[in-house]
């Protein structure tokens, strides 16, 4: 061991020790506890960022710590590899994605061995890879012949700009949730998964998973949306055609006065071959994609059909209208529009100039004023006819009873949730096993002809287009009939959505997952990842698992027992506005900045004098520039430092504040522990014994180190704060800086205590504790040791805290055995330094005792 800690030379040497023996490689041992610790799969953007290091960080740490504890741990990685990104690459360089991916999974891999990272590399997967992808292609053709999966042409989102269809889910606030291009509706042939067939149970499932955070179960349920209420007939007049409508609040039928339909309505297209300007309004509306109403406000829009409507119970005639703020995706499409009683539809009747009615009393029995908005209240109905005096409960029993006698209505559970549009209009991804005969027929493809791989070539026109025009490719033959290939391509969250399941059966080549191993090492007990994910991602991979589990393929009923969600990275931003006036941004890279001496920044200038505006700390994105490069920092700092400051900054759910000197911080404190050990062993190892025999002073150390080992083996394990538990690391290694080391007993605790500090650190900064355990003498590698045990004999408390007081003000306080009598402690009152000094050459007139915690001295 070396005098100096310098962690560009031993970070290297440890990680290929690593390397080397395979420390981190998992096998399935019966009869042993395991613990399977997953980060989400990154995707081979080009270069880690600091979001990332937080991320993998907090899951080396538990892997690391559960290994400790004697687990078998699984601690994989991989690439979500297929996307838009490698497109776009490909587009600007004229070469192939794969050529843009594969480099930059090679970087970015660099960079996470780089970090320390205790990655079982065997398992790594690559989602663009055949092996990975064709039993993915497999799967898809078992859940059509399940009747899972169907083709049908209907309106789907559409992204102008990446020119391909979008999830529901990936529609936020009516833009794409990528490029943030307003959505269009347009219809085309669609492939989608029945994600509906298991929405009763995705979000019954949710009360089992005990160990996630309730916001994002919440955001879940809220986005299944489930709920109970009727499906009502509206029969066309003169017509045998009806318009059915689905409504929570079946109270207010009775205060219906319109209809009205989304502009991608069957009835809106009928009524618009009948007439130009409604045609003209559709041709306008359904183009563009709105935002949901309860996502942001929207212009309502609408225009007068000739189709009527009968009222089901009062055979009233009602107006069909077209409306922008009806969306087809929500229900059925078309609403009942009751303005006396919902805010939407009084808007839309207000500018319209439609009758409004009220049909519930405010709860004082009073009629409701209408002229300044709706009343949404629940209450007592009036108003409407024979259901005049009935509550709110009573009267949905009794419509609903109406109306099914009647057969214009039934009780109906309705969700928000549809199923999952799978097709995407790109190139660079799964190509869909199924082909389309002459005839029309489709079929799946043969098992013996998977996987089903891209055409390796270079395009020069646009790469969304170029396996709809390889005409080569697209046709084969099937039963002797001439056939084309489906040439759309897997939405990326298919890869995604089950790749945790494929770690546990990486290399296996007989199947999707080797049963065996999925079920040793599913589900997953610590899933780490942005909450951004909750409505996409981690909803689509909770169905894949209960597909996964319905072929018999795993038997457990979720993904996941823990999950945790990590918050943001920010650092400091900076911008000018420019004669356009618009905001540019400055890379930190180019920026000098003059501070405080508290660290607050008084102004900022560029390379060029240009004084900066200071936008705060902001989330890290290449946008704003304020990204701290990643290599650059592990190769001035060490990876330690990084991973110390990384867990130490923030709680894990909150966001950190990316300060550099917060990051030097860290780099002190294990020059420190460093400096702590090298000193210790060059007096000698000492030899431990059974029953050293300690003094007092001796005793309360020792109670601070066991006290350490129980409270961060707690904020590691249980309550995971690992701020707080490096924190109490950094204490006691702050109290051993300064502790003697005279006698031999003073160098077995020492002993003691730093083989217990190296091991708490171990899953923070693996590298120096690696050097550090080898240098205390021990024998084994520290990946294979043992978490330290709380002596709870030690923790017991011996001591009491007296307050020592003169003339009634707190000068001192001092720590003593307990059980001392008054005249014991009077004369170690005396021997501390500060009351001597208060005592020296003056009488002490009387002495007030308040045992066990205040001796005062009461002087002439």
């Amino acid at each position: 061991m070396k005098e100096q800690y310098n962690p560009q030379d031993i970070e290297t040497y440890v990680q290929k020790y690593w390397n080397q023996q395979e420390t981190f490689k998992a096998t399935e041992i019966e009869n042993k506890e395991k613990y399977y610790c997953l980060s989400m799969i990154p995707y081979p953007s080009g270069a880690l960022h600091m979001g990332h290091v937080r991320n993998y960080t907090i899951g080396d740490v538990l892997s690391r710590y559960h290994r400790m504890l004697g687990k078998n741990v699984l601690h994989p990685i991989g690439w979500d590899a297929f996307g838009l990104p490698a497109e776009t690459a490909a587009l600007e360089n004229n070469a192939l994605p794969s050529s843009w991916t594969y480099t930059n999974i090679n970087h970015m891999k660099h960079q996470l061995k780089s970090l320390g990272l205790s990655y079982d590399w065997s398992r790594e997967i690559t989602t663009c890879q055949p092996d990975y992808y064709r039993w993915e292609q497999w799967f898809f053709i078992q859940l059509y012949k399940k009747g899972l999966v169907y083709k049908k042409t209907e309106p789907v989102n559409w992204c102008p700009h990446h020119m391909t269809v979008l999830a529901n889910e990936q529609v936020i606030d009516g833009c794409c949730w990528r490029c943030h291009s307003i959505v269009e509706n347009k219809n085309i042939p669609q492939w989608f998964m029945r994600i509906t067939n298991y929405a009763e149970e995705l979000l019954n499932s949710l009360d089992t998973l005990k160990e996630w955070p309730e916001n994002v179960k919440t955001m879940q349920r809220n986005w299944i949306g489930r709920s109970e209420g009727v499906e009502i007939d509206f029969k066309i007049a003169d017509s045998i055609e009806i318009i059915k409508i689905y409504t929570t609040r079946a109270d207010t039928l009775m205060g219906v006065t319109y209809i009205a339909v989304a502009p991608n309505h069957s009835i809106a297209n009928l009524a618009a071959m009948q007439d130009q300007s409604i045609a003209t309004f559709i041709n306008k509306y359904c183009k563009t994609k709105v935002p949901r109403a309860d996502s942001k406000k929207i212009d309502q829009i609408g225009i007068l059909t000739r189709v009527v409507v009968k009222h089901p119970l009062t055979g009233d005639s009602l107006p069909v209208w077209i409306s922008n703020y009806v969306l087809m995706e929500y229900g059925t499409g078309a609403v009942m529009g009751v303005p006396g009683h919902s805010q939407n539809d009084w808007e839309f009747a207000q500018k319209y100039h439609i009758p409004i009615k009220p049909v519930i009393l405010y709860t004082d029995n009073s009629i409701p004023d209408l002229t300044q908005c709706a009343m949404t209240d629940k209450g007592t109905l009036f108003n409407s006819g024979e259901f005049n005096g009935l509550s709110y409960k009573e009267a949905i029993i009794m419509i609903v009873h109406a109306i099914t006698q009647k057969g214009v209505g039934r009780r109906k559970i309705n969700y928000r949730l549809k199923d999952w549009s799978v097709s995407r209009q790109r190139y660079w991804g799964v190509p869909i096993p199924m082909v389309t005969l002459e005839d029309g027929e489709i079929l799946p493809v043969a098992n013996n002809q998977l996987p089903i791989l891209l055409p390796k070539k270079n395009f020069s026109n646009y790469i969304a287009n170029s396996i709809k025009i390889d005409e080569t490719w697209a046709k084969t033959i099937v039963n002797g009939q001439k056939a084309f290939r489906e040439t759309d391509t897997f939405d990326t969250f298919m890869e995604s959505s089950w790749y945790y399941a494929r770690y546990t059966s990486a290399n296996y080549q007989n199947g999707m997952l080797d049963p065996v191993s999925a079920n040793y090492w599913l589900p997953v007990d610590c899933y780490i990842g942005g909450i951004e994910h909750a409505t996409m991602h981690l909803l689509y991979f909770r169905f894949f698992h209960k597909l996964l589990r319905d072929a018999g393929l795993v038997d457990s009923n979720e993904p996941v027992k823990r999950l945790l969600c990590q918050g943001m990275v920010l650092s400091d931003a900076f911008y000018f506005t420019s004669n356009r006036g618009d905001r540019r941004w400055v890379s930190s890279c180019d920026i000098i900045i003059e501070r405080d001496h508290n660290g607050k920044i008084l102004h900022a200038t560029d390379a060029d004098g240009k004084k900066l505006v200071y936008a705060g700390m902001i989330k890290m994105s290449k946008s704003k520039k304020n990204g701290i490069n990643v290599t650059t920092m592990v190769n001035r700092y060490g990876a330690d430092t990084i991973r110390l400051f990384i867990m130490f900054a923030a709680p894990v759910d909150m966001s950190l504040e990316w300060k550099i000197k917060g990051v030097e911080g860290m780099q002190r404190f294990l020059k420190r522990i460093w400096k702590l050990v090298w000193q210790h062993t060059m007096l000698g190892i000492p030899q431990m014994l059974d029953h050293p025999v300690y003094c007092y002073e001796q005793k309360i150390l020792r109670r601070h180190l066991h006290q350490t080992i129980r409270k961060v083996s707690r904020d590691i394990g249980q309550r995971q704060t690992f701020n707080t538990a490096i924190s109490a690391i950094m204490a006691i290694t702050k109290k051993l800086i300064i502790t003697p080391q005279k006698t031999a007993t003073d160098r077995i605790l020492m002993q003691e205590a730093l083989i217990a500090i190296v091991r708490m650190l171990h899953p923070f900064t693996p590298h120096i504790t690696f050097i550090l355990w080898k240098a205390l003498g021990e024998k084994k590698d520290i990946d294979y040791a043992p978490w330290p045990q709380e002596d709870k004999i030690a923790t017991i408390e011996e001591s009491q805290v007296v307050v020592i007081q003169i003339n009634g003000k707190m000068r001192s306080k001092i720590i003593l055995e307990k059980n001392l009598t008054q005249k014991e402690i009077q004369e170690r009152a005396k021997q501390d330094p500060i009351v001597l000094k208060y005592l020296h050459g003056i009488q002490i007139k009387k002495i007030i005792y308040v045992p066990g915690k205040i001796l005062n001295f009461v002087l002439t």
